[in-house]
């Protein structure tokens, strides 16, 4: 081993800075027994940093470099070509052209390699860089061989190259590039092992790609190849494509594609004694490296070469679990609107907080429905309410349970858990006997929520240390009884049902799609949809401070509030604000993360949301799009009874149709409550919490106190006891978290780490529509405003919101907006029982509707239909 070259045999873990993700991977292929890798070894990243630390002109480019972002495409393209260029016309210093002849010197004089590219960021399980850089083959003499090494030097600046290290935070001065040289083998047929399933990441099924010739033909899309699936020895399907081109290598250097003959085109390239054996090396390799692997293979003479292996780095996590048993997941994410990753501390407190089991998985939590699903009243249950939270993720379970491949069904004792009662068959009278329909019950229960939190303020002052954690244990499981008690849930689902019935019955007796949509606007008690319009009001009290409001139009400022006094009026606005954040301040967008910046911890979150409502709005709004919604909830009253009226027992009909109404009425609003409930005690959580974090700060045990929410809610226990901590698990928790960002959650997940995927089954739709869940009836038209961050929200009266999810921080907007496009969501979702309440056209659980409709574009939205037209 030399300081530039080392041979594959030497290089093991240790080396990734040395020989880059590819190099080091190939080392640690020439260890596993039965595997063969074709001979090689790697220059270093020592003779790169030479190359570039030589060169002042290279230097001064990288700098220029690192000023760019991935948008300025076209100078990126200008200094890739000056980088590349000068890269290509260095000199390569002799101390690393002797100590490279002298491992050629091993090789045969007229020897083939192949010479790849392998960078430090690259084969990651973070970030794979696939195709990142170049690959040669079949390079014959020792110039050749110098001129690709250069070339692959140069390649770690194409434009692609570039755009992908800035897209994912890589520094170009940090990421290295080692190439490798390795014999080439004259393959007969060679391809792909995805040891995991590539599309649906199902970990038990091997996928494998296969084509005639060298790989380089599939890979660069000039030919399709084969591919057979096998599952525990056993091909389980495969599939044979025409195939009309192979590449194969020239004797003096170089490659050529070759038509194959009319037999060949359509024969299975491999035998399935040979896919079967490619499946036990594929396992082989992948227990070595103990993640899922992405391999190219050749075959030779009848015997595999494996050439590569890299992490499959697109497969989503599978959930935590102790045994070997089936399961199914389903994300809670999607269900409260928030899909984001969160940190260790809110992870930890929102799995305390649960009702049952909850199992981590990229940053998300999953809630383990086997159970459920392996009986028939259990899977109709559980059913029901999916189809009410998201009908994608309904239609994910029925795929599976029909399979009949997955869930053992058990014996069924009628009794499974009652999540959603059917409307089906009841009466009004059914429905109304479930709770009754006395208002006075729903202020009751807020009027014991708001004294229970109070009293909780007043005594966490008293507790600290590890006393803290167990008083916090201690009020989660109390208030756990209290969010659960029969009279809570009772509210909530006779309010449901009776918007179930009143849609149900409405459309068989007159034809009426949906009026419970209309019917629920401005129903009181809602906690949400009272915030948006509150905000409309503090808007009046600022309107009439021109200074104020060119002011919050400047301010940078995080807590801006202390400023404002200096102005005409700053007084009265901050009291505004000050009552507002009193009240509403615990909340923030993806806030069942207790860790997200609360809108009391950084009012200037609020800023723009105020600045809108004075620029749309007129005084007093707030009150007046109350009442408007009130009178037109009662103008769809009337006309319901009246049209029931002339019908066969009408006068019976519209009386329990009336009733329904009231029990919609009177309890509706207060499905938002709960969650106000639970995001508000959180809150006084983490302003205790805080405090004692402030002290590990002080004694230098974390750096700031963001530190703490990488810790779960027992390990920050620990460390309050103790004051010990070794930082350098906050680093790779921090680490983590970036990797997760990138992930994209799925609805559904099962053991194996197969994501099934639902679909809406429609019909008689508009031919470019993009299909969703119909939550909040009505059609309008409207320009696209795709927001991704509530901060950068800046709407016009008669704008539509698209955007992947909103939970209730997101309501403030909806006063602004004539219709909403949520990618997450169902019927009772929070964004969608706003909609209503606002009278607005909602359209929810549009898979990629932010990605699909871009900004600024005119669209057409049918909340009754449920489905998106781009005009």
């Amino acid at each position: 081993m030399g300081k530039y070259v080392i041979g594959f045999p030497e290089i093991d873990r240790s080396d990734l800075l040395k020989v880059g993700g590819k190099g080091n991977n190939l080392g640690e292929l020439t260890k596993i027994e039965g595997i063969a890798v074709p001979n090689g070894f790697c220059i270093t990243t020592d003779a790169y940093k030479k190359i570039i630390e030589n060169s002042q002109e290279i230097k001064t480019l990288l700098e220029e470099l690192s000023d760019l972002k991935a948008k300025d495409r076209i100078h990126i393209a200008e200094i890739s070509k000056r980088i590349r260029a000068t890269i290509e016309n260095v000199h390569i210093p002799e101390d690393i052209i002797g100590e490279t002849e002298a491992y050629l010197s091993r090789f045969k004089p007229d020897e083939a390699f192949a010479v790849r590219s392998s960078a430090t960021a690259e084969d990651l399980p973070t970030a794979s860089f696939a195709g990142q850089q170049d690959t040669y083959l079949n390079i014959i003499g020792k110039q050749a061989v110098f001129k690709h090494i250069s070339k692959c030097w140069a390649s770690l600046f194409t434009d692609r190259a570039i755009i992908y290290r800035i897209q994912n935070g890589f520094d170009h001065y940090k990421v290295q590039l080692s190439v490798v040289i390795q014999k080439m083998v004259s393959a007969e047929a060679a391809g792909i092992i995805f040891t995991a399933d590539p599309v649906t990441g199902n970990r038990k099924v091997l996928s494998i790609d296969a084509s005639f010739g060298l790989g380089e033909a599939m890979v660069s899309g000039v030919v399709n190849a084969d591919n057979y699936r096998v599952c525990d020895s056993k091909i389980v399907d495969r599939k044979i494509s025409a195939k009309k081109l192979a590449i194969y290598a020239l004797k003096d250097g170089g490659t050529k594609s070759e038509t194959l003959s009319a037999g060949e085109q359509n024969s299975q390239v491999l035998t399935d004694e040979q896919i079967l054996q490619l499946e036990q090396l594929g396992r082989k390799i992948e227990e070595h490296f103990g993640y899922p692997q992405d391999i190219e293979w050749c075959l030779v003479n009848g015997r595999f070469y494996i050439v590569q292996s890299r992490p499959i780095t697109t497969l989503y996590p599978i959930p935590e679990t102790n045994d070997a048993e089936n399961h199914v997941y389903i994300s809670v994410g999607h269900q409260q609107m928030m899909t984001d990753p969160m940190k260790p501390l809110g992870l930890s407190l929102w799995q305390l907080r649960a009702a049952r089991p909850m199992f981590k998985a990229g940053g998300r939590l999953f809630v383990d429905i086997t159970d459920s699903l392996a009986t028939s009243t259990g899977k109709r249950n559980l059913l029901d309410a999916m189809g009410q939270h998201d009908p994608l993720i309904k239609d994910a379970l029925i795929t599976i349970t029909e399979r009949g491949d997955f869930i053992e069904q058990l014996s069924d004792d009628g009794k499974g858990p009652v999540l959603v009662k059917s409307t089906k068959g009841l009466s009004a009278a059914d429905i109304l006997a479930q709770i009754g329909n006395d208002p006075a019950t729903v202020a009751g229960l807020i009027k014991t929520n708001e004294a229970s939190v109070e009293a909780l303020k007043q005594n966490i002052q008293t507790k600290s240390g590890p006393d803290l954690f167990d008083f916090i244990m201690e009020d989660i499981e109390q208030s756990k009884k209290m969010i659960f008690d029969s009279q809570h849930m009772g509210v909530i689902i006779a309010a449901m049902n009776a918007s179930s019935w009143l849609n149900e019955k409405m459309e068989e007796w007159l034809g009426e799609k949906n009026p419970a949509d209309t019917l629920s606007q401005s129903a009181p008690n809602n906690i949400t949809s009272e915030m948006g319009l509150a905000l409309l009001d503090v808007a009046d009290v600022i309107r009439p401070y021109p200074e104020i409001i060119n002011y919050l139009q400047e301010t940078k400022k995080g807590n801006f509030l202390d400023d404002l006094i200096q102005f005409d009026g700053g007084k009265e606005t901050r009291n505004a604000i000050y009552a507002y954040l009193e009240k509403y301040g615990m909340r923030c967008a993806g806030e069942i993360d207790i860790t997200n910046t609360r809108w009391s911890e950084k009012p200037s979150i609020l800023i723009p949301l105020i600045l809108s409502n004075i620029k749309n709005f007129e005084h007093n709004s707030g009150k007046r799009k109350f009442e408007q919604g009130k009178q037109e909830a009662l103008k769809k009253e009337n006309e319901l009874l009246g049209r029931l009226a002339h019908l066969p027992d009408g006068e019976q009909k519209a009386l329990e149709t009336k009733q329904m109404i009231s029990l919609l009425r009177n309890f509706a609003g207060y499905r938002e409550y709960p969650k106000y409930g639970i995001v508000n005690r959180f809150f006084v959580y983490k302003q205790a919490l805080l405090k004692e974090v402030e002290k590990l700060v002080d004694a230098h045990v974390f750096h700031e106190k963001e530190d703490s929410y990488y810790l779960t809610f027992e390990e920050l226990r620990e460390v309050v006891r103790t004051h010990h901590f070794d930082y350098q698990f906050i680093v790779e928790r921090k680490e983590e978290y970036s990797k997760y960002e990138k992930l994209t959650p799925p609805r559904v997940i099962t053991s194996d780490g197969e994501v099934i995927t639902g679909k809406y089954n429609r019909e008689n739709l508009p031919a470019e529509a993009i299909v969703g869940l119909a939550v909040s009836s009505g059609m309008i038209e409207g320009r696209a405003r795709v927001i991704l961050n509530m901060e950068d929200a800046v709407l016009e009266d008669g704008d539509i919101l698209v955007t992947p999810f909103t939970d209730p921080s997101w309501t403030p907007l909806f006063v602004s907006i004539k219709g909403l496009v949520t990618e997450v969501g169902g019927l009772m979702t929070h964004g969608a029982v706003i909609a209503r309440e606002y009278g607005l056209p909602a359209v929810v659980g549009v898979e990629n509707a932010a990605k699909l409709i871009k900004d600024g574009q005119r669209i057409r939205l049918n909340g009754t239909d449920g489905y998106v037209e781009i005009l």
